[in-house]
């Protein structure tokens, strides 16, 4: 064993030399996650920049948009223009000094909004229209109080014991969509991060090949053969480097996910299992095409190819639940699918181990046919080495 990792150490190291696999490797997975969130997340009560002189409206609006779970970034009015012009935020408010005196007398407000073009900037549009009209709502009810004669302090607290006698009143939207409720409650980077760990994890794994067709090329594994290591070793070697730096990849993505983004991969430990099982699959792959070609380009031009295609078709970069019935049941034919099944089961339905198993089982028999399909042509290409 102490053999085969000495192997696997060696080709780490070769792995890690080439300067364009740290890039492809370690922040174009992360740049991409940023992007699909930017352009396509959903979540939260979206963005808004804000503009305006200090006093009570400016802090009520963004006190009360920051409780229904809106980013607020209070700046100038130039940089509420610039966040809405540049997708940063959803909406913008410029409160005029006319604004800021009608809230204080209590009387109705006229705001302009700026708005975004991003998917959600109307959703954003209603929620920010919704709070300046609850404010306007509650100034004008302290206003006649006080014009009744009651203090403010007073005025405060009987508005106040209203709200706990009377409830709001609250409207509850069913959506029966099937699709609608597989995405609900999926945080903005949470797609983008499973679909970028399956396409990496395959695509690193399928490009690095290369660094065993260097190996066969030139004369490393004859002489490793050479010394007191048997080709049973040689192969096992090869194949724990394969797996090592597939696991090492989808380890990098979920733990710079969930810290840069604050990714939600529901059960950690069965999201973690599945990676692995999933790692295994594209070190068998890398092993066929490593062992089977002979030439570097070659292999890095199949592997990208075929890491992109199968990752297409399998649902890692478009829902799969977007599919059409044929086209969905022969996506099943690629690991993928399975995958990305499995990472939904547990990020967005809360599922445990026993919930994957069946996907777990098929990925295990795509890994056993890959890896002993690769291992066996190595050991026939080192024995025609020899």
């Amino acid at each position: 064993m102490r053999v085969a990792l000495a192997v696997t150490a060696v080709e780490l190291r070769r792995f890690l030399a080439d300067r364009s696999n740290i890039f492809f490797a370690f922040v174009f997975p992360l740049l991409l996650v940023l992007f699909m969130g930017s352009q396509f997340g959903g979540g939260g009560g979206g963005t808004v920049a804000l503009s305006g002189a200090p006093g009570a409206l400016r802090d009520d609006l963004v006190a009360t948009l920051e409780d229904r779970d809106a980013d607020v970034t209070v700046t100038e009015a130039d940089g509420v223009r610039e966040l809405v012009a540049r997708g940063r935020a959803d909406v913008g408010l410029v409160l005029p000094p006319e604004a800021s005196a009608a809230y204080d007398a209590g009387e109705d407000l006229d705001v302009p909004l700026v708005l975004g073009t991003q998917a959600r900037s109307q959703i954003t549009a209603q929620l920010v229209e919704g709070a300046l009209a609850d404010l306007a709502t509650r100034a004008g009810q302290l206003a006649a109080l006080e014009a009744a004669g009651i203090g403010a302090a007073d005025a405060e607290a009987a508005l106040a014991a209203a709200r706990d006698a009377v409830p709001p009143v609250r409207m509850q939207v069913a959506n029966v969509s099937e699709i609608a409720q597989a995405f609900s409650g999926l945080g903005r980077f949470d797609y983008g991060a499973s679909s970028q760990l399956l396409i990496f994890v395959f695509l690193i794994s399928l490009a690095g090949s290369s660094t065993l067709i260097q190996a066969r090329r030139h004369g490393v594994l004859r002489r490793t053969l050479a010394a007191p290591v048997t080709t049973g070793q040689a192969v096992g070697g090869q194949t724990l480097a394969r797996l090592a730096i597939a696991t090492f990849q989808g380890a990098y993505i979920m733990a710079a996910t969930t810290l840069l983004f604050g990714v939600d991969w529901g059960n950690l430990a069965v999201a973690a299992l599945v990676m692995v099982v999933f790692a295994l699959v594209a070190a068998g792959g890398a092993m066929v095409i490593g062992a089977a070609l002979d030439s570097e380009s070659a292999a890095s031009g199949l592997g990208v190819g075929l890491a992109l295609v199968l990752g297409a078709l399998g649902g890692a970069m478009y829902p799969i639940e977007l599919f059409p019935d044929t086209l969905r049941t022969v996506a099943h034919a690629t690991p993928h699918a399975w995958a990305s099944s499995a990472l939904a089961d547990v990020q967005r339905y809360g599922g445990g181990l026993v919930d994957v198993l069946p996907e777990i089982g098929v990925l295990l028999v795509f890994a056993a046919v890959l890896l002993g399909v690769g291992a066996w042509l190595l050991r026939r290409s080192l024995a025609r080495a020899m």
